[in-house]
């Protein structure tokens, strides 16, 4: 009951790291009925293509073996030995075509659900496979009875469809026994083929569905509740209390290296009490003017009182100060459209400097 609650609460669809990390695992959806059309297609074929010319030669080798057993020398050992390998070739050269054809739609059939890879996690022993508790859950629980469902539909559409196979050849089967021996395995093999193709079918609609539904129930499997999707987020993104804590150091760390560089300004251009913005300039470094520091409000009052403590000229200028520090960046030089008012500045700077 807790577990049916458990999966109810799930009403947010997989993340996509929860689908990879599922597939890592090995936990891949796989229809059980796709190995079992790919079987029939594969027993199909085999009897189209390979029986009559696999059991001609066998049957050859029957007929002579049957009609002279004295031609064939079994009086010693070896003889006998000879003779049962060479029936064990006649075997294999029929039974080897068979064998690879089923080998090739087997493997076919996995791999064109998911691509093969190695989950260890699969094989690793757990003790609640063993436990009869949950043996019980999984045979009788929901996913059980839904598998038993699907088990008596297939039955059900293959029983059918062989019963109007059968039926339509009542009257060939029932006058076998009056036609010629030797036609009898012709006619066993051509109504099997004619079984095992409307069987073929049969399954195939069988197979699309359960495909769909087997998809559908592993992305249902996957489903997360709200906060399983919130944690994911935080072990993505980190957690937001430490990450503001972080943002904040990261700025607390630029703003002390900011400040630590305002006393090495040539001149502060500042808005009265709300912007501030530390230019360096010195003809022999090259370049424009530098931008060092930058700030609104109380930053701004602190780049003034760090300049004021080093005599670092500050001019007011409301404008400019405003439009410097919305076109700046630190550490960058100012832009050319500021040139000739900021060297019109400096120029002044300079002159009282010398006076």
């Amino acid at each position: 009951m807790s577990g049916e609650q458990d999966q109810e609460s799930k009403t947010e669809e997989a993340t996509e790291k929860k689908v990879r990390d599922a597939v890592e695992r090995g936990n891949t959806p796989s229809s059980k009925e796709a190995p079992i059309f790919a079987s029939i297609a594969a027993t199909l074929i085999a009897s189209v293509f390979l029986v009559r010319a696999g059991t001609g030669e066998t049957a050859r080798f029957l007929s002579a073996f049957l009609a002279d057993p004295a031609g064939f020398d079994i009086s010693t050992s070896g003889n006998t030995t000879t003779l049962l390998l060479y029936a064990a070739m006649q075997a294999g050269l029929f039974l080897w075509p068979v064998l690879l054809l089923f080998l090739v739609f087997g493997l076919s059939a996995a791999f064109l659900q998911h691509p093969p890879q190695i989950a260890l996690e699969r094989i690793k022993p757990q003790w609640s496979r063993l436990s009869p508790a949950k043996g019980f859950t999984r045979i009788f629980g929901r996913q059980g009875l839904v598998e038993f469902g699907k088990s008596l539909a297939k039955f059900a559409v293959i029983a059918g469809t062989v019963w109007l196979i059968l039926k339509s050849d009542k009257d060939t089967v029932v006058t076998a026994m009056l036609r010629d021996p030797s036609a009898i395995p012709e006619l066993i093999l051509t109504i099997a083929i004619r079984l095992l193709s409307a069987t073929c079918v049969a399954t195939i609609v069988i197979v699309a569905i359960d495909l769909v539904w087997t998809q559908k129930f592993w992305r249902r499997s996957l489903r997360m509740t709200k906060q399983e999707v919130k944690d994911e987020h935080k072990q993505a993104e980190g957690d937001p209390i430490l990450k503001s804590r972080r943002l904040s150091l990261a700025r607390d760390r630029a703003r002390n290296r900011m400040m630590a560089a305002v006393p090495r300004a040539t001149v502060i251009i500042a808005n009265p009490t709300h912007y501030a913005v530390a230019l360096r300039y010195v003809q022999e470094e090259g370049g424009a003017p530098l931008v060092l520091a930058k700030g609104t409000d109380l930053i701004a009052l602190k780049i003034r009182e760090i300049a004021e403590a080093n005599d670092i000229p500050v001019i007011e200028d409301r404008v400019l100060a405003r439009s410097l520090h919305a076109a700046v960046q630190l550490d960058q030089m100012i832009p050319p459209e500021f040139y000739k008012v900021v060297a019109e500045l400096l120029c002044l700077v300079y002159a009282k400097k010398v006076a």
